[in-house]
């Protein structure tokens, strides 16, 4: 068994201010999307200056917060924040659905685009390799804030956390999600959109591969207390939520190459 890293979630206090390692891995998670960005913004529009990126950048993270924040609520827990609305500020303490980010990221890249003259899988297949920075530094906000830990294990790698009642060796899950919705997906997507794809393709890989990983490690994180298994005693709501992504990421992918197929043809 691992020891827990005992790590404060408040990474400086300055008088009443505290800012808390899960609010800085959002700033990590945009900042970095933003810097790899750059490094291809000539590739995806040599007439877009940084000024307009930061645009970009700055709506899609406003998407992200809010609809994070809108989707846990309504997702996970909908009866707690109608009897205490303020709840819903104290995002410090996590609560975040990636669904609802995804949701509120794909609101503004509409937005966005109708406004800069690009469609909205042009911009999405641009954000799309970006997303894993942000995945993987909120995984690390969630293990060092030692919640949506794993169920009971007797692997070696195990770990207590300070936040379980029962104190029972448990799957390190936030690393496993870290591992693959933030290591392995940024690599399948970087070096995937490294070549021209067809339209839809690079966000299709990302429904897809990130609807895999997430069903996968749901099998040994615990559920959330407020909803527990929603059916045949192991479907989580995370898991009801990346089916449609797998199956929508699927039809992307087969719908992106047909049309290039197609084009070719009557070209």
């Amino acid at each position: 068994m691992l020891a827990y890293p005992q790590i404060d979630p408040v990474a400086l206090a300055i008088g009443p201010l505290k800012i808390h390692w899960y609010g800085l891995m959002y700033l990590i998670g945009i900042g970095g999307a933003w810097w790899l960005a750059s490094r291809r913004l000539h590739a995806f529009d040599p007439t877009w200056s940084r000024e307009k990126l930061s645009d970009l950048v700055f709506w899609v993270a406003l998407g992200v917060i809010a609809g994070g924040r809108l989707g846990y609520v309504l997702f996970y827990d909908l009866s707690a924040y109608i009897a205490n609305p303020l709840l819903i500020f104290e995002v410090w303490k996590g609560g975040m659905s990636f669904h609802g980010g995804l949701i509120g990221v794909m609101l503004a890249t509409l937005w966005f685009g109708k406004r800069n003259n690009k469609s909205f899988f042009q911009l999405m297949d641009f954000i799309a390799p970006l997303v894993p920075i942000g995945l993987g530094a909120g995984r690390v906000g969630n293990f060092i804030n030692a919640e949506l830990w794993g169920k009971a294990t007797d692997l070696p790698w195990a770990m207590i956390f300070p936040t379980d009642p029962a104190q029972l060796p448990r799957h390190p899950s936030q690393l496993y999600q870290f591992a693959l919705e933030g290591v392995a997906l940024f690599a399948i997507l970087w070096f995937y959109s490294r070549k021209p794809r067809p339209t839809m393709a690079v966000s299709g890989m990302f429904a897809l591969f990130y609807g895999i990983f997430r069903f996968a490690v749901e099998f040994v994180r615990v559920p959330d207390a407020q909803l527990g298994y929603l059916a045949f005693g192991w479907l989580t709501m995370g898991q009801v939520l990346c089916l449609p992504m797998i199956l929508g990421g699927i039809a992307l992918i087969v719908w992106a190459y047909r049309r290039q197929a197609a084009q070719g043809v009557t070209s």
